[in-house]
């Protein structure tokens, strides 16, 4: 009889994820309240572990620390809010290390049983959550810089699929009945490769769309201008504006990303709905396609309606947020297609052993 599913080993990545899930969404609310520099420092903040600094506290920190006045300047004052949205993602970096140093053990532990790949998926998430960490503060010392932004939210999406990624291995050993886990030798020839150009089309747009928000201190977000149709589908009233501005080259990458992904995701869809009746088992991966397709396009409107909202130098940033956080769920949604097909070939792996 299997255990109940709070005693199952795969219960410590599925909270894990929670998490992770969460660090990033603190994350982006971070950067919609321009909020990355509240904390000047790293570990502490403005030298203390708290979060309730005052603005004279503020003050006689900068005084005292002139090397880290941030790229406001020194007569900025942030709010116990924004302070707090900083000191709590990283607190939750914390917090996440215990379930994912205890995963490591458990994982170790049971490596007979749940075989060496899940205790490889525990290491590589631990060197992960160390490298976040370590990203985390480069983001800091360099004062947000669209780069760094960039990395940050690379790495803590590739974090988030590496843990989706063991939950999903750990319950294969446990023995879900799924039935991708059939699908044919053929099937995964086949489509195993184009499955991973859309995970990593997916992933890439993710990064394009960071930078975006983060360059220029989030004023290229305004590059095309506001509101319908000038800003969306056009650029300053334009269907291919000039690129000599260089908020605006960046805006038309994004957007000319978003559409080529787009059309892998279309020509996909469309090539595997007329062959799945072909393969055994592979109506899992066209639902795979089918939702990343949907969740694109979902974000597409998302993002659409962050500029058609707008107004001159007030844009609705919880929209923002939403984006961010439809982007990172089209990834692992394109991101569990390349894990099924691995965990098929783990399974036949399996039985021949």
């Amino acid at each position: 009889m299997e255990p109940a599913w709070w005693r199952r080993p795969s219960t410590l990545p599925l909270m894990m994820l929670v998490f992770a899930i969460l660090i990033i969404s603190f994350g982006g609310a971070i950067r919609i309240h321009d909020a990355g520099e509240s904390c000047p420092d790293w570990p502490k903040c403005f030298g203390t572990y708290g979060f309730d600094i005052s603005e004279a506290e503020q003050e006689t920190y900068w005084e005292e620390n002139p090397d880290e006045i941030d790229s406001r300047g020194v007569e900025h004052r942030y709010t116990v809010f924004e302070i707090f949205l900083e000191w709590f993602h990283r607190f939750l970096v914390g917090v996440i290390a215990v379930p994912v140093l205890l995963n490591l053990y458990v994982s170790r532990k049971g490596i007979d049983k749940y075989g060496k790949n899940n205790f490889y998926s525990s290491v590589f998430i631990s060197v992960m959550l160390l490298i976040q960490a370590i990203a985390g503060a480069v983001t800091v010392f360099y004062d947000n810089a669209d780069w760094s932004v960039a990395l940050h939210l690379s790495l803590a999406s590739i974090f988030t699929a590496a843990i989706l990624w063991q939950y999903k291995l750990t319950r294969v050993v446990e023995g879900a009945n799924w039935s991708f886990i059939k699908a044919s030798t053929k099937f995964v020839d086949n489509y195993k490769k184009k499955f991973d150009l859309i995970a990593i089309s997916v992933l890439i747009l993710l990064v394009l769309g960071a930078w975006v928000s983060s360059t220029a201190g989030g004023q290229y977000n305004q590059s095309c201008s506001v509101g319908f149709p000038d800003a969306w589908p056009q650029c300053n009233g334009e269907v291919l504006p000039s690129l000599d501005n260089s908020g605006i080259l960046v805006q038309m990458i994004h957007r000319i990303g978003a559409l080529l992904v787009g059309i892998i995701l279309l020509m996909s869809l469309l090539k595997l709905n007329q062959q799945k009746e072909d393969y055994d088992n592979s109506e899992p991966y066209y639902k795979a396609i089918l939702f990343t397709t949907i969740f694109w396009f979902g974000n597409l409107l998302i993002g659409a309606s962050y500029l058609i909202k707008a107004e001159i130098g007030e844009f609705p940033e919880w929209i923002s947020l939403l984006h961010l956080l439809g982007g990172v769920t089209t990834f692992l949604v394109a991101a569990s297609g390349p894990m099924m097909f691995r965990l098929t070939q783990y399974k036949e792996a399996e039985c021949e052993e």
